[in-house]
């Protein structure tokens, strides 16, 4: 019954396999990331690459005693896992746990840069080492200095960000010619060897350029987690009752019109207000809204005589016009003479 149990089991290389060929299958998906397939796909995946590396802890395949001559062609390729769980890590989308996960990438990526250093699979700094060396030889002036960014340190990085790409873009073109016959079986010991060898150094520059951009989001993730937690704990805000509508007038009329607000709601609109009003023709526009005094009485009475031609209307405009030709302005003041 053991035997049959043990037979049952998927073998090493067909877990690398699987997740393997699950982190390409979701790479090159034309479909949303966080879509229930994609992430149904990625679970499995990381699932298979977990499983092969308690397998691989289990079965020690590898030592820190040993140089990489020593590890046989057909175990090289599993120091790969680490890297393939960082990457299959960060294709999880869930917001509530991305720091968990970019947590998990990091660790994961550089336990594979460790490996590969110990191995002396390239040559390449660990992500903190270069920062320490920088610090080291950074002249004195420069650090006191604080605020002014290094001028030096921003070209250096820069530039190895170029070589890197570029040693990247040779590394996948070497990796295309030999792709097809490592998996089709039919490639020599020595091509499988190097075949493996190129991806362990590919994927070398893709783990630190993953680290440098997870080093970029933590800070951003740990501060809006701040956030949260921050407004959790505080209590929430008492919910106040809705207030009740009120309006402010200017004078006694206007509040006679439509209520004063307080304590009452209006009693009218303004529409209405002004139609009432124009029924009764009260209305300034109407000509009623204001009683004509004696004087605009006379005025009115004198200009429609003048209109119809009354003689004697006529006559005393007359004289008056004579009167003002023979007597200029302010004629007959002697108080204010000079």
């Amino acid at each position: 019954m053991a035997a049959e149990s043990d037979s049952e089991l998927p073998k090493l290389s067909e877990l690398l396999d699987k997740g393997w060929q699950i982190l390409e299958e979701v790479e090159d998906s034309s479909e949303p990331p966080g879509a229930r397939e994609v992430q149904d796909k990625v679970k499995r995946g990381i699932g298979a690459l977990e499983q092969a590396t308690r397998m691989v802890s289990q079965l020690q395949l590898f030592s820190s005693n040993e140089d990489l001559e020593e590890i046989s062609s057909a175990d090289i390729r599993y120091l790969l896992l680490p890297a393939l769980l960082g990457a299959m890590t960060l294709k999880q989308v869930d917001l509530r746990h991305r720091l968990q996960h970019l947590e998990a990438a990091r660790s994961y990526f550089l336990d594979f840069l460790k490996r590969c250093q110990d191995y002396k699979v390239s040559n390449f700094k660990l992500p903190g080492q270069e920062e320490a060396v920088q610090g080291e030889n950074e002249p004195v002036h420069n650090a006191r200095a604080g605020g002014p960014p290094n001028l030096t340190a921003m070209a250096v990085q820069r530039q190895a960000k170029i070589e890197r790409y570029k040693q990247r873009k040779e590394l996948e073109n070497r990796l295309s010619g030999l792709k097809t016959s490592v998996k089709s079986g039919s490639a020599e010991e020595e091509q499988v060897r190097e075949y493996y060898l190129l991806q362990l150094r590919h994927w070398v520059c893709v783990a630190l350029e993953e680290v440098e951009s997870i080093d970029q989001e933590l800070p951003m993730v740990k501060a809006r987690e701040m956030m949260k937690s921050t407004e959790s704990t505080q209590p929430p805000r008492p919910t106040r009752p809705p207030m009740k509508p009120f309006i402010l007038t200017r004078d006694a009329l206007q509040a006679k019109v439509i209520g004063a607000g307080y304590p009452s709601l209006p009693t009218m609109t303004v529409d209405d207000w002004y139609e009432n009003h124009r029924s009764k023709g009260i209305l300034p526009d109407q000509g009623v809204f204001s009683k004509p005094t004696d004087e605009d009485q006379e005025a009115a009475e004198r200009e429609r005589k003048e209109e119809q031609d009354d003689p004697d209307t006529l006559q005393r405009a007359r004289n008056w016009d004579d009167w003002k030709d023979t007597h200029p302005r302010g004629y007959g003041n002697r108080k204010n003479m000079g």
